[in-house]
């Protein structure tokens, strides 16, 4: 059978994957080593997920705010730590001014910087020195922050959305009085980032805490959401940290308790990213291109009109009449009266994954009726229907496709979790090729055979068990 993508994902899931990121023209490389250029039809899927966890970010009661992108390297040494997990990756700033030397622009040798500046890997130092200066009192605390910035992390083997040298992402950073307050709130977002991953990307997934060998730096407790994609390996898609009162300390982060006396504060950081977005392709789509739950599709409808030069103009402003009405129902429409073949626009189209396809001819404008394709479901949902009915039941159609997106990526992942009972067994499920998470006891991965099959089948920890945290989860990973 024909598909848009070849290969197709059981054939080479990682061309697959590479080839539906042009397929659908979500990005591509840029000229600068590492890094990506987000086209605006992918650009568009990452705002509608800014904006989805954005609201859940300041339901909790966090401020939106910006922090410089330069960090003197002063505080990093602050934090040697945190910083060590970091070092390898850092890009760094040590001159104002360039200069023409020998014909070409070079780093001036004379405006070379007293101090160089690293560009943000991630943002504790710097926010950690504000806090200090906005924090004096208990009155001030809790502290609830957060920025939507890029930041970059040098990248030896990128991949476009999972790992690239400079990404977009939100992180927060909090500040409490007590621990208690920080953990609590520490799990709160662990859990609004596992809701939100369900609700809007239609992605279930597995919460748990990291454990000793994969904690954040610097962190006294890490709490991840994985994510399993379609070719069983890991993804992790966000991260929140319990970070005690290290970074307190490192930055002077104290406030004039209710007894009067300085207490040192106890501070949080939580971040999601573009990363989410190769998670998304990943765990949806198919050998026909992208498929987008409606929360995140730019468009939620497309409509087709298939004309012929006599009903060219008719049949157009009739298509825009009908997204209008669409529209007033708060559903994001595209009509596709471009000069394209019809073929062609349906293809474009299942490539960039809409959820709900509408095709209309100068037969179904004179009978009122449109035919409607579900992008999940394929050729097999074509149905005809009153163009009235469609208005009405479109938004539950849409509502319809993002519950089923959600409860097929649940059943996949029941086939996905293996129970193993000791390492040999483990070994065997590696061995054979099965392909998923495996559950075992965390102290049996505690030795130099587990290091062993760590190095033989690039497997990793990926957290322990929320509902049983004796036992923890294996799988390879992006």
């Amino acid at each position: 059978m024909k598909t848009a993508i070849t290969p197709t994902r059981e054939e080479n899931f990682n061309e697959w994957y590479q080839n539906l990121i042009v397929a659908a023209d979500l990005a591509e490389n840029s000229p600068v080593r590492g890094c990506m250029t987000i086209k605006p039809y992918g650009w568009a899927i990452w705002e509608l997920m800014r904006d989805e966890m954005d609201k859940r970010i300041k339901a909790s009661g966090v401020l939106n705010a910006n922090f410089p992108l330069l960090i003197p390297i002063d505080f990093f040494n602050k934090e040697a730590e945190h910083v060590a997990g970091f070092a390898k990756e850092c890009a760094v700033v040590t001159h104002h001014r360039l200069k023409m030397i020998d014909g070409s622009l070079q780093p001036d040798p004379e405006a070379k910087l007293t101090e160089p500046y690293v560009i943000r890997p991630t943002s504790e130092t710097i926010i950690g020195e504000a806090m200090a200066r906005w924090v004096q009192s208990y009155r001030d605390l809790p502290l609830k922050l957060n920025q939507w910035v890029n930041v970059m992390r040098w990248e030896m083997r990128p991949r476009l959305f999972l790992r690239t040298a400079e990404f977009n992402w939100q992180e927060g950073h909090n500040v409490f009085a007590t621990h208690s307050e920080a953990n609590e709130d520490a799990r709160k977002m662990h859990k609004m980032y596992a809701e939100y991953m369900a609700n809007v990307l239609a992605i279930p997934v597995i919460m748990g805490e990291k454990t000793v060998e994969e904690r954040f730096a610097g962190a006294d407790h890490t709490y991840t959401v994985e994510q399993i994609m379609q070719d069983g390996k890991a993804l992790q898609a966000g991260t929140s940290h319990d970070l005690g009162q290290h970074f307190a300390k490192s930055f002077g982060i104290q406030y004039l308790g209710t007894d009067g006396k300085l207490n040192y504060g106890w501070t949080t950081s939580w971040g999601t990213s573009t990363r989410m977005m190769g998670g998304l392709f990943m765990t949806h789509s198919d050998d026909d291109g992208l498929v987008l739950p409606p929360m995140v599709a730019p468009y939620q409808i497309v409509i087709i009109p298939i004309t012929r030069s006599e009903t060219e103009k008719e049949l157009n402003d009739y298509s825009h009449k009908l997204a209008e009405q669409l529209r007033a129902k708060g559903i994001r429409v595209l009509v596709d009266d471009t000069d394209a073949r019809a073929p062609d626009k349906m293809w474009k189209w299942i490539k960039r994954g809409v959820p709900l396809r509408v095709e209309i001819g100068a037969k179904e404008m004179e009978d009122n009726t449109l035919t409607v394709t579900r992008r999940d479901l394929g050729k097999s949902s074509k149905t005809n229907v009153a163009v009235e009915h469609f208005i009405n039941d479109a938004q539950n159609m849409l509502d319809t496709i993002q519950h089923d997106m959600l409860v097929a990526v649940e059943k996949r992942n029941k086939t996905m979790i293996t129970d193993v009972k000791d390492l040999k067994e483990l070994e065997s499920a590696l061995e054979s090729g099965k392909i998923g998470f495996f559950r075992i006891k965390y102290d049996l991965t505690t030795n130099e055979e587990f290091d062993g099959l760590i190095e033989k089948y690039k497997i990793s920890r990926r957290c322990l068990d929320d509902q049983d945290p004796s036992f923890v989860f294996v799988a390879k990973s992006y």
